[in-house]
């Protein structure tokens, strides 16, 4: 069986530092990420407004205009599934 490169097919802000994210696979998932925003990269990312600005890159990676992302694989490992 061939194993699903995990991608991210579009997402919105749910809450604080939450993102509602659909993947490739079909799954729907809620990841909160307020715990996972420490190092340089991520700390700017503590800033609310700073956080909204999350764009969908090319490659299905959800990135911030400071460069910083997190791989799907990861935000998909940490999320739960929501209906």
């Amino acid at each position: 069986m061939m194993k699903v490169i995990l991608k991210v097919k579009n997402f919105s802000i749910a809450d604080d530092f939450k993102l509602k994210i659909t993947f490739n696979n079909g799954e729907t998932r809620l990841v909160d990420l307020s715990g996972e925003l420490t190092g340089e990269v991520f700390e700017p990312l503590k800033d609310k407004s700073f956080f909204k600005k999350a764009y969908l890159t090319e490659w299905n990676v959800i990135e911030w205009p400071n460069g910083a992302d997190f791989a799907p694989e990861y935000l998909f490992e940490i999320s739960r599934k929501v209906s």
